[in-house]
């Protein structure tokens, strides 16, 4: 005897039109679904409108077995312990549909309150962000994120490694970014924002204008978000008009929730990309520090491990089984790493 168990839930939200028909979304859905996932022998869906036909179903089944390799059944009117777990798929899907309309019409009431707090145009939709984190000027970077349609557009975001600058200058790390970022735009690559958040008060504004300028992107909305009190959340300065004015909204300003969302966003993306570049600095620079670990031992293992992380994780036998790399040397490259 065995027991079936929920491994994994997820759940997807797409655009349709507004003439497709329930049956086509889903047909469509199961076939781009699966299109780079595996595909199961059986798949359980509800058989709603053309779907609900055995030929559609026959035929979605076929190309599926196709793509995969092999044969799989479309089940469309299950019974008994599969037609549980529909029901239980489709109440996820409720509830999750019920989370997101509540979600965007919070999202909605936080933009509106920021437009009218700030006086911005009713357009206002794409707004994008900039952070810089680093370590006493080590291993810089700087954040792009990017809220658009009411959402963090994560697949937009970006990060940039800021070189050539004097550590820990952050003026310059944030000059080198936006001309990277948006000398492109200038040029018609990418998208403008409508507005444009940095991390940051008077003086990161009045260099972010400087780089817009200089690109010439010097029509575009800024506003510097800069701590407040003893970096209390919500008590944020915001500085306009290229730093001729400031304002604050207060903590319990539904305006204010939205920058907190989207700079608490830039701030985190900043950081993970720092530790990771730190991570490689520093490791990359205690391999090259290990007596007997040339430029070729270094690339044999991080072949054979996949990467930095890798060789932090291998123990001395690990080591000692990459080619050239005998067991007094993998005894000191453990040393090595691990003494750090």
């Amino acid at each position: 005897m065995y027991k079936r168990q929920v491994i994994g839930s997820e759940t997807e939200a797409g655009a349709a039109n507004v003439t497709d028909t329930a049956g086509e979304v889903l047909q469509a859905f199961i076939m781009q679904h699966y299109l780079e996932r595996p595909v199961p022998e059986v798949i359980v869906c509800a058989g709603v409108g053309e779907l609900g036909e055995a030929g559609d179903s026959g035929e979605i089944a076929a190309l599926l077995s196709e793509h995969s390799g092999h044969r799989v059944h479309l089940v469309i009117r299950p019974q008994g312990e599969r037609r549980v777990w529909l029901e239980m798929a489709e109440e996820n899907a409720r509830h999750a549909l019920k989370g997101r309309l509540a979600e965007q019409s919070t999202q909605e009431a936080r933009l509106l309150a920021l437009r009218e707090a700030l006086g911005l145009p009713e357009g206002t939709m794409r707004i994008e962000c900039f952070d810089i984190s680093h370590t006493q000027g080590e291993a810089t970077v700087a954040s792009c994120v990017v809220y658009d349609k009411m959402d963090m557009q994560r697949g937009e975001y970006r990060r940039f490694n800021i070189t050539g600058i004097e550590p820990g200058d952050d003026y310059a790390a944030m000059r080198q970014a936006l001309t990277r970022r948006y000398a492109r735009v200038a040029e018609g690559e990418g998208v403008a924002p409508d507005l444009l958040l940095i991390d940051g008060g008077k003086g990161q504004l009045g260099v972010a204008c400087e780089a817009l300028a200089e690109v010439g992107l010097s029509d575009l909305t800024l506003i510097g978000v800069a701590k407040g009190p003893e970096r209390i959340p919500g008590m944020e300065e915001l500085w306009l008009e290229h730093g001729r004015r400031s304002v604050k909204l207060g903590p319990s300003h539904a305006g204010m929730h939205l920058i907190q969302l989207i700079r608490d966003e830039a701030h985190r993306f900043a950081i993970t990309g720092h530790r990771a570049r730190r991570g490689k600095a520093r490791i990359t620079s205690s391999l090259e520090g290990i007596s007997g670990v040339g430029s070729k031992r270094r690339r044999q293992l991080l072949a054979q491990f996949g990467g930095l992380k890798g060789v932090m994780g291998a123990s001395v036998d690990d080591l000692a089984r990459v080619q050239g790399i005998s067991r007094t040397l993998a005894e000191r490259i453990y040393r090595e790493l691990h003494a750090h």
